[in-house]
């Protein structure tokens, strides 16, 4: 490389402010997943301004950016994800979203940012890159099947050789940048169960199929399939998180509805569960002379972490911030289809916190009231952008 990684610096403190800027507009003009084509414009436009990116919209709401380089060699793809969530916004700074009902309360609008800042600096590096930088504005993360499968079906991923993400992580503090080997974030699947009883008058039981008594069975019983079913050294949630039936309190109802989540990254346990819950649904049904429907859908796959493109981001990491900057996390339980983008590559996702109790950012991600620390933009477009040439180089 004929660039010194250090010449980044003041390019990143130059654009720093720009980045914010764009984090603000885009957190005002939240569009949820798979409508997002006000944002979607206002990327292509913004990377357009720049010059020396090639552009291409490989969906309806997405949008992809090529750095090709002076010299040829191998091709790295950066991926930010734009959709926003249906809630309403709590929050009171000047830059609250405008749009009733719809909030960027996961980070994705500064994700967005921080890979504009990324891509300015990039397309003015051009004569110095060896290779080709592809840049991923990805629609629909927060909304399955997810817009990472769309654009890898899109061909978006061809000949690439690595991929890195990013994630605004409010639960770590600013000023650490996380990083996870291997295994980071679980398969997010859903499963539905409709118990199907007999109504009728709560002063006569006798007289129903108490669909309430017996879903409420069903609940209990899922919770054998970690704690007595599943090998304890592995990974696994079940977890109810919808329970409706009935209408007021002198009848039984009919039927009841039972929605839920798993989580795992083991892919044998994966394919075991489903077949597991309706044993323990059927069961528990036909001992009560009632019925059931069934349906299970699986979601994203987990996100496994590529251990040489891991080490790039460490060594980046430690190289730009320091030591006391990293953090090597644990996996967690969540969902992210950045694992789309793994099947064709090799590719890490890390973690930039965005945690700082002065600045209110303590609520958790999916809140009315989330909010982040500003500061941490910088940081994920001065990894981005000296991850960049590490990967490119080796």
């Amino acid at each position: 490389m004929t660039v010194k990684t250090k010449s980044f610096d003041h390019l990143v403190d130059e654009v720093s402010e720009q980045v914010t800027k764009w984090r603000r507009y885009l957190h005002e003009n939240p569009e949820l997943s798979f409508q997002e084509e006000n944002t979607s414009q206002f990327i292509y436009e913004t990377l357009e301004s720049f010059g020396s990116i090639e552009l291409s919209r490989p969906t309806k709401t997405s949008v992809v950016g090529r750095i090709v380089g002076k010299h040829p060699g191998k091709v790295l793809a950066i991926r930010a994800d734009m959709d926003a969530l249906p809630i309403h916004e709590e929050n009171t700074t000047e830059y609250v979203s405008k749009n009733p009902g719809v909030m960027h309360a996961c980070g994705h609008d500064g994700h967005t940012a921080m890979l504009l800042g990324a891509a300015k600096i990039l397309s003015g590096l051009k004569e110095d890159i060896q290779g080709e930088i592809r840049l991923f504005f990805q629609h629909a993360e927060e909304l399955y099947p997810g817009g990472a499968e769309e654009m890898v079906q899109a061909g978006v991923m061809d000949g690439v050789d690595a991929v890195i993400g990013a994630h605004l992580w409010a639960p770590l503090e600013i000023g650490k940048i996380g990083v996870v080997y291997g295994a980071m974030m679980a398969s997010p699947d859903t499963f539905y169960i409709t118990v199907k009883g007999k109504g009728g008058h709560a002063a006569l039981p006798h007289q129903t199929i108490d669909s309430i008594a017996i879903a409420s069975q069903i609940v209990t019983n899922l919770q054998h399939i970690v704690s007595r079913n599943t090998d304890p050294l592995e990974q696994l949630v079940v977890s109810v998180t919808k329970f409706t039936g009935g209408t007021t309190h002198n009848v039984i109802p009919g039927s009841v509805e039972i929605l839920g989540t798993v989580r795992s990254f083991d892919a044998e346990i994966r394919k075991s569960v489903p077949k597991t819950i309706e044993r323990i649904v059927k069961g528990i049904t036909e001992a009560h002379g009632a019925d059931y429907d069934f349906d299970y859908e699986f979601g994203y796959r987990p996100v496994i972490n590529d251990h040489k493109v891991t080490q790039v981001i460490e060594d980046t990491i430690v190289e730009v911030y320091g030591e006391k900057t990293l953090d090597r996390m644990k996996p967690n339980m969540g969902g992210e289809d950045f694992s789309a983008f793994q099947q064709k590559a090799g590719g890490t996702f890390f973690y930039i916190g965005a945690g700082n109790p002065e600045k209110e950012a303590v609520y958790p991600h999916h809140h009315a009231r989330f909010e982040i620390d500003e500061d941490a933009l910088e940081k994920g477009v001065r990894v981005f952008v000296h991850a960049a040439f590490k990967l490119l180089d080796k």
